[in-house]
């Protein structure tokens, strides 16, 4: 190992020693950007030059010497100038301003961002510390600056580097964005909660009796009463068709589940019936305080969800989020995309194959290509919500958001948490259901240990 220049040492030091509450002050007004990150780091770009990295102007040098060169045409050069000219492309799309909601800097305890894994109090407020350490290393982009978050047990964070890795393909992650979260004492977080708190009361109601039975009729009265709820409506109420669904094209259309997860898949000679494996039904978790807070603080081993012996197709909440807690990242969108292959689905009329009558497309512009594109895009996206998850909004999770709705009910500790979750009929049956205000959890764990906002599947979807 290099021993390190006294000027590298100081510069450690310095970053080192950054106030973290001025890093948290600066979060929403801080474009940050990997290239920022990178322009923290103890290394120059003399240590860049004698390592042998290139820098712009010679390969700007370089590029117009492949023009000129008698190989020019070459598919060598052919290659490099198609590399070049994306890589210009892409360095003029604009790097956007990174804007948080501002409860990091709002609240002194940080009770409105994530904080899952760290050490906590006794109520579940994190360790002041613990927290500027981990806004150290996001503020830092430095390996060591993670390595050194402490944690409050023995379950690891969820890959909260990821959104550092550069994308050569495309627009870089670090130069995408998202809009700021609701903050933690907005109307419209409050209508977030309680949907998540009905939808955790009707997680074994089938999709085809919501709003004909007692549960889902009485969520839809309690969602329409909300001063501020964004979750789809139909002539301006919540109705049965519009309950737990989305706002994009088509999501209000047809049954609540996807036909997807129903038909049958074929991958070559083997063929799928989609009946999963089911958890049992009324089994919830993390609904007493010293469970919930262990998950806070991390302290694992959880145990494993109680699974029926018996596959099923999906026809509940329940069903789903088994589905949604082992699935692969892919998993939905490849026995869409195989299904609509092997059926002979049109292919977009720009596909150049279509016109030629001597030649189909494989490797490109046919189904190796289109699959082989679901996890490209996929990862991309990952890569690009984890730099928002981590390095821009952190997020609350709902159900820390229910720790702090508990302890505000039980006068244990006085939170800004909106009246209309406070005073919701869906607070009202969960703590008749459970004896406690906390937001009963599908798994042991309760949830991944990454920040909320936004989500994975949400991302990987669209994309």
């Amino acid at each position: 190992m290099r021993k390190k220049e006294p000027i590298e040492e100081t510069k450690d030091q310095l970053n080192g020693n950054l106030n973290a509450r001025n890093l948290a002050d600066n979060a929403m007004s801080n474009s940050l950007s990997r290239r920022s990150f990178l322009g923290r780091l103890s290394a120059s770009s003399a240590v860049a030059a004698v390592a042998g990295v290139e820098l712009p102007s010679q390969l700007r040098a370089e590029k117009a010497k492949a023009d000129d060169d008698d190989e020019g045409s070459s598919r060598r050069a052919r290659c490099y100038r198609i590399r070049v000219e994306a890589a210009d492309a892409e360095r003029d799309v604009p790097t956007p301003h990174q804007i948080n909601n501002g409860d990091e800097r709002r609240y002194d305890n940080f009770i409105g961002n994530y904080s899952q894994g760290l050490p906590h109090n006794s109520i579940g407020e994190v360790d002041s510390t613990a927290y500027r350490a981990l806004l150290t290393a996001v503020h830092s982009g430095r390996s060591r600056d993670f390595a050194n978050i402490p944690l409050g047990g023995n379950a690891k964070l969820a890959g909260p580097q990821g959104g550092l890795a550069f994308d050569l393909e495309g627009t870089d992650c670090g130069q995408l964005t998202i809009p700021p979260s609701p903050t933690l004492a907005s109307a419209e977080r409050a209508g977030e909660m309680v949907e998540d708190y009905w939808m955790a009361l009707a997680r074994d109601v089938p999709f085809s009796q919501y709003g004909s039975e007692p549960m889902t009729a009485a969520a839809i009265v309690d969602l329409n009463k909300l001063s501020f709820f964004t979750g789809p409506k139909a002539n301006g109420q919540v109705t049965p068709n519009t309950l737990f669904r989305g706002l994009r094209p088509g999501d209000l259309t047809g049954p609540y589940l996807s036909q997807f997860f129903l038909l049958p898949v074929s991958f070559g000679t083997l063929s799928v019936t989609q009946k999963y494996n089911a958890y049992t039904p009324n089994k919830d978790y993390l609904t007493d305080f010293t469970s919930w807070l262990a998950v806070q603080n991390g302290q694992g081993p959880f145990p494993p969800n109680a699974v029926l012996g018996t596959t099923s197709y999906i026809k509940s909440g329940r069903d789903l989020g088994a589905w949604v807690h082992t699935d692969i990242t892919v998993q939905a969108y490849l026995f869409a995309a195989q299904w609509l292959l092997t059926h002979g689905a049109p292919l977009n009329p720009g596909n150049p194959y279509l016109a030629s009558k001597n030649q189909a497309g494989v490797q490109t512009f046919g189904g190796p290509h289109i699959l082989d594109l679901l996890g490209e895009v996929s990862n991309r996206a990952l890569k690009a919500m984890w730099y928002q998850k981590w390095f821009v909004h952190r997020a609350l999770r709902p159900i820390a958001y229910g720790g702090l709705v508990h302890n505000t009910i039980t006068r244990v500790a006085n939170y800004p948490i909106h009246a209309d979750v406070l005073n919701s009929q869906a607070v009202g049956q969960i703590v008749s259901k459970h004896g406690s205000y906390l937001l009963p959890a599908a798994y042991p764990e309760g949830n991944p240990q990454h920040p909320s906002y936004a989500e994975g599947h949400g991302v990987i979807a669209p994309a």
